[in-house]
């Protein structure tokens, strides 16, 4: 198959314009990115999973997510638990003098818990399905026999832009040299995980 350098242009840009917008997963890897806490193994566990979910949609698999209402409504009542424990657990953090202390520390945490986490926000997520998976893999699908160029494409810019968050996040760490700068950080993806759950939980109880 001949490469066709416009068709992995095009898939690069729309794959970017998918993951570029603020999420649970993009909060978390900056998060991890500004702490310098196994920032390798939380862009790999995010790209790798990209790439695997966008493989999934060339392949074909958006059909199944969308021929599955009752398997996606689960997985917005299970994506709607995971973030409203996170928020509150972001809370929790943000009020700990000890966590935050820790924090501004650049304490050592065990790898383990954070690759789980990151592992949950990628996967519990009922919108990658319906984004990465039904929307890219039916956009890619126009593009024919080329559509494995615009997948590749797209799985570079996950690659891009995860690596780009999670060790470009460095060059904030002067302005949470400060507790009370975490504290701001996690009451914001506080609010946010918690305003995320909530509408998850919401899209599941009336669809």
């Amino acid at each position: 198959m001949n490469f066709s350098p416009a068709t992995a242009v095009a898939g690069f840009a729309f794959g970017l314009s998918l993951i570029v917008a603020i999420g649970a997963q993009n909060a978390f890897v900056l998060r991890q990115g500004i702490a310098r806490q196994h920032v390798l193994a939380v862009v790999l566990v995010c790209a790798v999973s990209d790439v695997l979910l966008i493989a999934a949609g060339i392949g074909g698999a958006g059909l199944i997510v969308d021929r599955a209402p009752h398997m996606l409504r689960f997985a917005y009542w299970l994506g709607a638990g995971f973030l409203l424990i996170y928020g509150v657990l972001s809370i929790r953090r943000a009020y700990s003098p000890a966590a935050v202390e820790a924090e501004s520390g650049a304490a050592s945490v065990r790898i383990g818990p954070v690759v789980l986490t990151a592992l949950a926000l990628t996967w519990l997520n009922p919108h990658v399905y319906l984004d990465t998976v039904v929307l890219l893999g039916s956009v890619a699908a126009t593009y024919d026999t080329a559509r494995i160029w615009f997948g590749a494409g797209a799985s570079v810019a996950s690659i891009v832009w995860f690596s780009a968050l999670g060790f470009g996040a460095r060059f904030l760490r002067p302005a949470f040299s400060k507790p009370s700068a975490w504290r701001w950080l996690d009451g914001a993806i506080a609010a946010f995980m918690l305003t995320l759950g909530t509408t998850l939980a919401i899209q599941a109880a009336s669809s």
